[in-house]
């Protein structure tokens, strides 16, 4: 009787979406584990991807999948027993405080340098493209890298500082482009030594440092999807550092994946198994820790482009499985395949955004313009 109720419970749950299980539809559910369904109901989200990962459900479009649910907003519906208990948690504490900053460095960028390889295409660059006028991933990110040097308004002998430079893609990007030097900051021991072999012969320096210690000032700062990392507690302190690098005439261009509600708690299952400590911001959470810092010059929406992206990574690391696969199982790769499937849903259902927002500290002299 106990799993008669849950089931129906879900099954009128995912009416809403247009979701059956058992359908032969490809967002349609096959289960194939019966404890499923009064796991989703007490444990939610995590649940959910948990019971995904040890294979008691499979779904041909995971990515229509999360599409239906998140825009039908059945997250909203199922309540855990322990989610008070965690919000709580994250109110009172400070999940990225400087003791922790390595954390998702470890645990997620040194994974492994071939997985990333073989999924991001040659720049290595793990960020959303611009796919305006692309037609391949690696077009795509280039798109989005010269718009970046275009909107920062680069010039030769400029000093520029990259927060969360990654493999080093971006900063080679901008040196060899635009003649400019660059200091790059990430904190994975990985990217650091990755990034100075690629970058090698370049005036490019690259560090294992956290942001909080940045000393130095700089013609022009970016930072492309590291505040994502920041934690809401942080944002100002991270604002406070850029006011202080950045030259009294410069622009700062931040790229990061925005939500459309101010929240302290971002999905749990994502969090546990891929970005331990992230927290996405929104607008208002932004806007309110630049008073008194900056003039913001321009606000640039392209979240529908994250969709195609997440799409062409999905898709270079499943042709590339067997190469990648020497180093993983295949609990990962069903743990990969969610990951990147159900970000893809959540841009498409327009429930996560990406913006490129251009900021001086004293307002540019006759205006900023903007570019697309």
């Amino acid at each position: 009787m106990h799993y008669t109720n849950s089931r129906n419970k879900i099954e009128q749950l995912l009416d809403f979406a247009d979701i059956k299980i058992g359908g032969d539809r490809s967002w349609d559910l096959q289960v194939h584990n019966d404890d499923f369904y009064t796991r989703l109901l007490a444990e939610g989200l995590l649940g959910l991807g948990e019971s995904y990962m040890e294979g008691w459900w499979d779904c041909d479009r995971l990515d229509e999948f999360f599409h239906r649910i998140l825009q039908a907003e059945l997250y909203t519906k199922i309540k855990p027993r322990t989610e008070f208990l965690k919000v709580l948690k994250y109110k009172l504490f400070n999940p990225q405080k400087p003791s922790r900053a390595f954390q998702i460095g470890q645990q997620h960028y040194d994974i492994g340098n071939n997985l990333y390889r073989y999924m991001l295409g040659k720049r290595l660059i793990y960020s959303c493209g611009y796919w305006k006028n692309a037609s391949t991933l690696d077009e795509a990110q280039e798109a989005k890298l010269d718009l970046v040097c275009r909107k920062l308004g680069l010039r030769p002998g400029m000093r520029v500082l990259d927060i969360g430079c990654g493999w080093g893609g971006t900063a080679k990007f901008v040196a060899e482009r635009y003649e400019v030097e660059v200091v790059g900051i990430t904190v994975s021991e990985k990217q650091v030594r990755f990034g100075k072999e690629f970058c090698q012969g370049l005036p490019i320096d690259i560090r294992l440092q956290d942001y909080r210690s940045l000393k130095g000032t700089f013609d022009c700062i970016l930072s492309l999807g590291m505040f994502e990392h920041v934690g809401y507690k942080n944002y100002g302190t991270f604002f406070r550092v850029v006011n202080r690098c950045l030259k009294d005439n410069g622009l700062f261009l931040l790229h990061t994946i925005g939500i459309n509600l101010s929240v302290t708690r971002i999905n749990p299952w994502l969090e546990r198994y891929i970005f331990p400590n992230y927290m996405v911001p929104s607008a208002k959470q932004i806007c309110a820790n630049i008073e008194g810092m900056f003039v913001l010059e321009d606000w640039h929406n392209f979240g529908a482009d994250y969709d195609k992206t997440l799409m062409h990574w999905f898709r270079n690391f499943h042709e590339k499985w067997d190469l990648i696969r020497r180093d993983y199982d295949d609990r990962f790769y069903r743990m990969w395949k969610y990951y990147l499937l159900s970000c893809a849903g959540s841009f498409r259902a327009r429930k996560n955004q990406l913006w490129q927002i251009v900021f001086t500290a004293n307002g540019l002299p006759g205006g900023y313009r903007s570019l697309r």
